[in-house]
């Protein structure tokens, strides 16, 4: 007999992890299902630094998911690293633009966190709840039945639900045996992602310097004893990323120091570097009848402005706004025209952000002399311009705009539609 839930999510990551933490208080019976244990601590990988080569830059509008949710309490304040500044500035010419908190009367922008400790923290919060937590657990198959689906595992167990939601990353297989279509590209970029020691204090700075083969993002990690961290994203034509990737340390220091202008020192140590081919990927739809693409399984973006995550997280706010108002109807939570209303709510907010994000990629890779021109000068006019950059960066933090209800400002009267 297939055990029976009400909500079965596949992919205990970051995105699917919080769905299932945002749902936990409800009626249903939820089950977070993951190939990887989830009774074990997180796997974290040993490096030099301490650091955990994947890290986040969480908005503002994601602190507030997981503050509602209880979560960002259990993340160490001591491994949460607030930013305040954001400078970006074109390699090739004059443009410069810098984004400053106090400017929006915060006290920060955002904050870089490692991803295994988001993960950690959830999986604590969830420990404490009614739901299911199925680790070490991988699905070969999905079956339509006449009132919902049926997952086969592969160690032979059977999972039914009416309602099942795919968390389970860029190559989803859930997505694939549901048979969702896909638009999908490839950057002919990949990403270089390591952390470095640096003998200079970031400043509480972003930094990001785009530059002919690509944007390098300096991100900032907290000190360790004196010791002064970032973590660092290069996007690199592939044959670049991997002449890169063959220097040994002390040439690879030298070169990323220069390439970012040594706007933190000199680099002085380099963990593993590991080298992402960037691809980007959006579902024709994001639902079927009783089966919901939430995250980087629905969409994923390039790693230009760190809004992957803050969209995924949007997702399953979003869809438990959704849910909670369809069980409040009494609604049937499979049915089609109840999964289309998540649908409708995100499909466009993410299609705006990945035509951005694909709109600066294309801009600051032309190499035509009136194309550098125009982004030398917009940069400058747009950091001139205090009320129009005061609006971008808002909107980007999730200050303003609509937000699903976790991840709204306290005071009503802050947010705009």
């Amino acid at each position: 007999m297939a055990q029976q839930y009400d909500l079965i999510i596949v992919g205990a990551g970051m995105v699917g992890a919080t769905l299932a933490m945002a749902l936990a208080d409800s009626p249903l019976r939820i089950a977070l299902l993951d190939a990887v244990a989830l009774d074990q601590p997180v796997t974290r990988q040993l490096t030099a630094s301490g650091y955990d080569p994947r890290v986040s830059a969480l908005s503002a509008a994601s602190e507030r998911i997981f503050t509602r949710l209880g979560v960002w309490q259990l993340i160490d304040a001591q491994a949460r690293c607030a930013y305040r500044h954001m400078h970006v500035w074109d390699a090739d010419g004059t443009g410069d633009i810098h984004f400053d908190a106090h400017s929006l009367n915060e006290n920060r922008l955002g904050h870089i966190i490692e991803n295994q400790r988001i993960q950690q923290a959830l999986l604590d919060a969830l420990r404490g709840t009614r739901v299911s937590l199925l680790g070490s657990r991988r699905v070969e198959a999905l079956v339509k039945e006449e009132h919902g689906w049926r997952l086969g595992l592969a160690n032979g167990e059977r999972l039914y639900a009416p309602l099942i939601v795919a968390a389970d990353g860029g190559r989803s297989q859930l997505r694939e045996l549901a048979g969702f279509a896909m638009r999908e590209w490839d950057y002919l970029h990949s990403a270089i992602v390591t952390t470095v020691q640096v003998t200079q204090p970031h400043q509480d700075t972003a930094w990001q310097r785009f530059l002919p083969s690509g944007p390098l993002a300096f991100l900032p990690l907290p000190d360790v004893e004196g010791r002064h961290y970032c973590s660092v994203v290069w996007s690199l034509l592939p044959e670049q990323a991997q002449r890169v990737m063959a220097l040994d340390d002390a040439s690879f220091a030298g070169e990323i120091g220069e390439a970012i202008e040594r706007r933190v020192g000199r680099v002085l140590a380099v963990d593993a570097r590991h080298c992402i081919p960037l691809r980007q990927r959006h579902a024709k739809d994001y639902v079927m009848h009783g089966l919901v693409l939430v995250g980087d399984a629905a969409h994923s973006i390039h790693p230009l402005a760190g809004q992957g995550v803050n969209l995924g997280l949007l997702d399953a706010a979003e869809l438990t706004d959704v849910l909670t108002t369809a069980l409040q109807r009494g609604e049937t939570l499979s049915d089609l025209a109840v999964l289309q209303r998540y649908e409708r709510r995100r499909m466009g907010a993410n299609l705006g952000m990945m035509a951005a994000m694909e709109g600066f990629e294309r801009l600051f890779h032309a190499d035509a002399l009136p194309l550098r021109w125009l982004r030398n000068a917009g940069m400058q006019w747009l950091d001139q311009q205090a009320p129009l950059k005061s609006i971008v960066m808002r909107r980007a933090m999730g200050l303003e705009g609509r937000l699903p209800s976790l991840a709204r400002s306290p005071d009503p009267y802050a947010e705009t539609d």
